[in-house]
């Protein structure tokens, strides 16, 4: 195993938990005005004039390419849909830090368009590479483990986008905010989970292939009870 390898979970945690501290942070930099329940991240990002947020959203944008790139080393399931949606997800947070959207109250330029669609294209991918990773993982001895936890924080993801779809929609964003910050938290929960399962097959707590004790049990999991209801 070489030493770039071993370094690919370490970047993608540590680029995770940066992007969340960061963003974090950057919540106490803008006009103290700003109401953070109606007021979207991006939004939050033209505000903060130190670029904290911006710099949050590229770093977890490399930080999952990062992830990508480990998890096709260590011979995860990924190869495929779930390995071009999750690159997806990367492009589109790097390209949503460069361009920005335009400030609160102003019409929308251009580059505020592609904001809007390429963070559209990142709120989608991720759930969708997460509901197709599922299946995967409950067949693969090395990802069985987490096939459960990775199901769930999808079904959190997937609420999610029907709530914010919702909200920015017919529900004339009311606590769109809100709703933006809890499906990010689903989002960047589901890279974490990923990133950490990651580094332990990597580091050698878990024997590739060969997971011991409670983990190895057989979970039930969403595509197998729709499958034997079909």
């Amino acid at each position: 195993m070489t030493a770039a390898k071993k370094l690919l979970p370490a970047a993608a945690c540590g680029a995770i938990v940066f992007a969340v501290i960061a963003v974090v942070a950057g919540q106490f930099g803008p006009d103290p005005y700003l109401d953070p329940m109606n007021v979207t991240v991006s939004e939050y990002a033209v505000a903060d004039r130190g670029g904290v947020t911006e710099v949050a959203m590229a770093a977890l944008g490399l930080g999952s390419l990062a992830l990508l790139a480990g998890l096709r080393s260590a011979g995860a399931p990924v190869r495929g849909m779930p390995e071009r949606l999750l690159l997806l997800w990367s492009g589109a947070l790097v390209v949503a830090a460069v361009i920005p959207t335009t400030p609160i109250g102003q019409d929308l330029d251009l580059a505020a368009q592609i904001h809007r669609y390429v963070s559209v294209a990142a709120f989608v991918s991720l759930p969708a590479a997460g509901a197709l990773l599922v299946p995967r993982f409950n067949a693969d001895a090395a990802w069985k483990p987490v096939a459960r936890v990775v199901e769930w924080v999808t079904l959190a993801g997937g609420f999610g986008l029907l709530a914010i779809t919702y909200v920015a929609l017919p529900g004339e964003r009311v606590m769109i905010g809100l709703v933006e910050r809890l499906l990010l938290g689903a989002e960047v929960t589901l890279l974490g989970v990923l990133a950490f399962w990651l580094a332990r097959l990597r580091f050698g707590r878990v024997a590739s292939g060969t997971p011991r004790g409670p983990e190895a049990a057989d979970f039930p999991t969403y595509h197998r009870f729709i499958a034997s209801r079909s």
